[in-house]
């Protein structure tokens, strides 16, 4: 993928080189190929995990016709934000991601600002897509436990549950670097050869298949639990408009190929085709998924009003019998495992941008020196992840909402750059991946879906709205807005410079592991932090 070892030290040299121009030395070990760049993003996409998990959610809101149009639908304007994505990441490189791309792109009158407010919507995002898949995973386990058993999952052992897990992916992100990168190839395996096999299975032992009308016209409302729903109240158009959350959900997290960047060989091209590559490859096998499972419900309305609450298990079950759904929900469950593995290596290494540029605590941005690894953004993701999913035990969608904040952080911190770069083009200089005059279009698409999926998201989803059924969304994505804002004001914008030139501070020999010596030269003025050295290169 990356060519003859030979050419390695030339290419590390030159995205290290790369990365020097950029204000930063190489702290992660750069052995990643595009490969593996890809794996990464691809396994947090996960399309068996958002779509497994959603699969209810996917059914009660809209039915099968939203969830097999609404799929298509996504999935071509998510590869419009894909493209203004990797437009930008081929020209910044970097493990900050999207918040160093807003420094970049704004003008040095606004560019702090810029990289406070989406690098903070950009964590936002990562912690809750880290809660989603996880905190999803816990439920699907309390599900398949139920098979053929007398046990009774509560929230508070699914809570249980989601805490051992985060535990686990915790330890093999600080302590089994090494070992990331075949859990990603074998991510790749299961991901794309184990789940075709699924898929394939199920259409081959289903005793009867549904026609492709009711695939794709079929529309169910069930935002109502009995009662009228949101057709009734609102129109049929609103809940095919909230019900596309399953698809929008699935395809997130492949800003995970620019956060690994500095570990990736090649990053100005492996980054930006990694991101590509995912949301083409996810498309497409999400799309097999969907109509495989679709197509092979045997009584719908059974499966909506499943026992089991989980209406994948359902289909199964009247597939293969019990036995059968708990090797199948096995493999299922062990994608996802990788699929929240994976999101929590991303996480950590966006926190871990941030807090060198001084977004998070000093304290957080250093990286273990045996294993070369930022241990302590790896459990600081860990235990905001938890605590996003502490209202599960009050609450009835709290999955749904947690699925709704990583959507919208994810995808505002993707578009703050995209709309940045759309207003002033002239601010960067592209990389070699450059759409040239397509790039302005590709990004005005982008800016506008993302402005639709932010509204639509923060809407209601169930009906009556009570205590139980209230979508907290705008609550949360309002609090970190206020945050963002309001720190900006009273004191950030005071100090925040956005991205640290820290090559210049080394050149100077000012201690990089003591920020209190690292201010001390910002206020002597020996280090000369200035996003603009990079837009006029």
């Amino acid at each position: 993928m990356d060519g003859d070892n030979s050419h390695r030290p030339d290419m590390d040299a030159r995205d290290e080189h790369k990365l020097a121009e950029l204000g930063y030395r190489q702290d992660l070990k750069r052995d990643w190929s595009m490969l593996h760049n890809f794996g990464v993003s691809f396994s947090i996409i996960s399309v068996i995990t958002g779509l497994t998990t959603l699969f209810g959610y996917g059914l009660n809101t809209g039915g099968p016709g939203v969830m097999s149009v609404g799929w298509i639908v996504v999935s071509f304007f998510t590869m419009f934000v894909g493209l203004g994505m990797a437009e930008i990441v081929s020209a910044v490189p970097t493990s900050g991601g999207p918040y160093f791309w807003a420094a970049i792109l704004a003008p040095d009158s606004i560019a702090p600002f810029a990289s406070w407010v989406t690098g903070w919507f950009n964590l936002l995002g990562q912690v809750a897509v880290t809660t989603g898949i996880t905190f999803g995973l816990a439920n699907l386990i309390s599900t398949t436990a139920t098979i053929g058993t007398n046990y009774e999952p509560t929230a508070g052992k699914t809570l249980g549950i989601y805490a051992a897990l985060l535990i686990s992916h915790g330890v093999i992100n600080s302590f089994g670097v090494r070992a990331l990168r075949y859990l990603n190839n074998t991510s790749i395996i299961l991901h794309s050869v184990g789940i075709s096999c699924f898929c394939i299975a199920v259409l081959a032992k289903a005793p009867t298949h549904q026609s492709p009308q009711f695939i794709f016209s079929t529309f169910y409302d069930g935002t109502g639990g009995g009662g009228d729903g949101w057709s009734v109240r609102a129109s049929p158009a609103y809940v095919a408009a909230i019900g596309v959350l399953m698809s929008q959900y699935t395809i997130t997290g492949y800003d995970a190929s620019a956060h690994l960047s500095e570990e990736t060989r090649n990053a100005s091209w492996s980054a930006p085709l990694g991101i590509l590559m995912s949301i083409g490859v996810s498309s497409v096998f999400g799309f097999f998924v969907i109509l495989a499972l679709l197509f092979s419900i045997q009584d719908f309305d059974a499966t909506v009003a499943s026992d089991y609450e989980q209406p994948v298990v359902q289909i199964l079950i009247d597939i293969f019998g019990e036995a059968g759904t708990i090797v199948l929900m096995t493999l299922i469950m062990v994608c996802v495992y990788h699929c929240g593995l994976f999101s929590m290596t991303s996480n950590s290494r966006m926190m871990f941008g941030f807090s060198r540029d001084g977004g998070l605590p000093h304290f957080f941005d250093k990286v273990d020196a045996r294993h070369r690894a930022p241990i302590r953004t790896i459990w600081l993701a860990a235990t905001l992840s938890f605590l996003l999913a502490i209202p599960s035990l009050g609450s009835t969608v709290a999955f749904s909402a947690a699925t709704s904040i990583a959507t919208i952080g994810l995808y505002i911190s993707y578009g703050l750059p995209i709309l940045v770069g759309l207003i002033f083009p002239r601010n960067f200089k592209k990389g070699p991946f450059n759409l040239r005059f397509a790039s302005r279009w590709v990004a005005l698409v982008a800016v506008l879906w993302i402005c639709f999926i932010t509204i639509i998201f923060c809407l209601p989803t169930a009906n009556p709205v009570n205590s139980q059924t209230l979508n907290y969304t705008p609550v949360a994505v309002g609090i970190v807005a206020l945050w963002a804002l309001g720190s900006w004001f009273l004191w950030a914008r005071t100090w925040f410079t956005g991205p640290v030139r820290q090559i210049q501070a080394e050149r100077l020999g000012v201690d990089l592991e003591d920020p209190a010596a690292m201010d001390e030269a910002e206020a002597q003025g020996k280090l000369n932090i200035d996003v603009s050295d990079f837009k006029t290169r």
